[in-house]
């Protein structure tokens, strides 16, 4: 590719600052642009940060000039844009690299403006069918067919985690069932299912978040997000299996027509649920989704959420937390992780997490009545989800996105959604279903 010499150029130099930006400088004047110094051993986050200081120098556009590799031109986009600003990276590298880049950069791209919209333009509804539109763009009509269940028609049906969850506000629940079936026979058995958590905006209910809380709670529809994303970019990747595509969505308010604490959910399954918190609701709109995959036959089912505080407790704002019964599927996701270079922890998930929220009056509460769902709060929430998947979790994967967004900048990253997960979840699919 040639170098625009009206764009800025950004060139790596493996040689430390000259002296007088000082020994730990990531950045120097060129030229052309600048160039970011290299820290041996650290590559990509010293890349990710210098791109950071450049955004934060208020440039519009750059350009990639000389050798990078493909993933430190991945590291400087994901720390060069910004919620207002998806673009501005002209890369370098031969056809394949750049196509590779495009594929993610148009996935990533979706998937953090969705996130970042205000609650206000993202209804349950639209969300859904903004995920049905891309899908469709991606994979062409011929290749997906859906179906969005709303309103009264979920409780008709029997979905009663995400109609109970949505039914206080005035703009009413919604689930996407997106069918991706590339091969167009009606017989082809689905490989796969992809289930989102897809709230967006959280109140917390009658149980409410403190403002500090709520502000960011538009990003808490970043599983389906996620799970969107992470299909497109299979599917730009060469998938070929049929994929189910579940999204649960609400938005969780407060109003006279909302779910109480106390009340019970009986679910299609027959699991009856006592609600002792009205704020640990992605799980009950997720057994939803759990249950439609499990029956759809799918030998290979992976939620994404960003489900618990917990989880970011224990691995931080830079890590996805795994959860998993089938632990060689969970050791096969996390070298996927790694291959992906997307930060992954598996936490514990036994059978008997199915057990740790007790209830007098249910087979179980969907939390421990204390703040935050008490210790092991993750796992918890996992040994819930995990009452509502077929084959006792076997082919079972899920995600609790605590790297999926940020309240505000830092180092590496700018204020908003990062879209990290989609790249594991899109190798996963790969992996397991075109080995």
């Amino acid at each position: 590719m040639q170098s625009n010499p009206d764009v800025l150029q950004i060139s790596l130099q493996q040689q430390p600052a000259p002296e007088q930006f000082g020994p730990k400088a990531l950045l120097s004047p060129s030229a052309a642009g600048y160039q970011i110094h290299l820290k041996t051993g650290d590559e990509q986050r010293s890349v990710q940060k210098a791109a950071r200081l450049l955004d934060n120098l208020g440039l519009a556009a750059v350009q990639l000039n000389g050798n990078w590799p493909l993933e430190l031109q991945w590291a400087f986009y994901q720390g060069f844009v910004n919620a207002k600003r998806q673009t501005g990276v002209q890369f370098s590298g031969d056809s394949s690299t750049l196509k590779t880049l495009e594929q993610r950069v148009q996935c990533y791209r979706f998937a953090k403006s969705l996130v970042n919209q205000t609650p206000e333009q993202l209804s349950p509804q639209l969300l859904c069918e903004q995920a049905a539109a891309f899908i469709t763009e991606i994979a062409g009509s011929a290749k997906v067919s859906y179906r969005l269940i709303t309103g009264e028609q979920l409780a008709a049906e029997g979905w009663h985690g995400v109609y109970q969850v949505g039914r206080g506000s005035v703009r009413p629940p919604a689930m996407l069932e997106l069918d991706f079936n590339p091969s167009g026979a009606a017989n082809a058995p689905v490989a796969a299912a992809l289930v989102g958590k897809g709230i967006t905006f959280d109140s917390g209910g009658y149980s409410i978040k403190a403002t500090e809380g709520m502000l960011s709670m538009k990003c808490d529809m970043g599983g389906a997000a996620t799970v969107t994303a992470a299909l497109a970019l299979a599917i730009l990747q060469g998938l070929t299996k049929r994929v189910k595509l579940i999204l649960c969505c609400a938005e969780n308010l407060i109003s006279g027509h909302a779910y109480k604490l106390g009340d019970i959910i009986t679910y299609k399954n027959g699991t009856t649920v006592e609600i002792v918190n009205t704020d640990a609701e992605g799980r009950l709109v997720l057994a939803d989704g759990l249950q439609l995959a499990s029956d759809s036959g799918a030998g290979l089912i992976i939620d994404a959420a960003t489900l618990t505080g917990a989880a970011v407790t224990a691995v931080g704002g830079e890590y996805n937390a795994l959860f998993a019964l089938d632990k060689p599927l969970a050791q096969r996701a996390l070298v996927y992780a790694e291959q992906q270079q997307e930060l992954t922890w598996q936490l514990p998930l036994e059978k008997w997490h199915q057990q740790q929220c007790p209830s007098p009056y249910a087979d179980t509460a969907n939390s421990r009545p204390v703040k935050g769902g008490g210790a092991g709060g993750a796992s918890n929430a996992a040994g819930f989800l995990s009452r509502f998947v077929a084959n006792d979790g076997k082919g079972w994967l899920h995600f609790d996105l605590a790297a999926a967004f940020n309240g505000s900048s830092n180092a590496y990253w700018a204020a908003g959604a990062t879209g990290q997960g989609i790249r594991t979840i899109a190798a996963t699919l790969l992996n397991e279903l075109q080995a």
